[in-house]
């Protein structure tokens, strides 16, 4: 799957503090979170390293995205994931011109991903976007 990422020299919860400031400098705000690691140690007793979920959502765009096609709500909101990276984090975003292929989707996918990249890249990182 195609995403947008970086890795940054801050723990998880810095990372993710920072990362919710940078979202909400872009218009993202995160509606969702999941700790896959606490997740499984409390439904299957299974200990992983930390993997945490953001669900990161633009009103703005989601409205014009809802406009177009109300059936885009299956790939909402924008999943970025913070996972450790030696002394670092890990960030991911998923890139939402994937999942958003439709002619019709082209500006607002763009005008999403870059977002996600301005975010990232105001963590400190290099930011990339590649096929993971």
């Amino acid at each position: 799957m195609h995403s947008i990422h970086t890795t940054v020299d801050l723990t998880m919860a810095e990372s993710e503090a920072a990362l919710r400031v940078a979202l909400g400098d872009q218009g993202f705000g995160v509606v969702s979170e999941i700790d896959v690691a606490a997740n499984l140690r409390a439904a299957m007793g299974l200990e992983r390293e930390p993997l945490k979920i953001l669900g990161a959502c633009s009103p703005k765009l989601v409205v014009e995205a809802l406009q177009l096609d109300p059936s885009v709500a299956l790939v909402l909101p924008c999943n970025v994931v913070l996972t450790p990276a030696g002394e670092g984090t890990h960030i991911a975003a998923v890139d939402p011109r994937e999942l958003m292929t439709d002619p019709r989707f082209t500006a607002l996918a763009t005008e999403a991903a870059e977002a996600l990249v301005a975010a990232l890249g105001a963590l400190g990182g290099a930011v990339s976007e590649t096929v993971a």
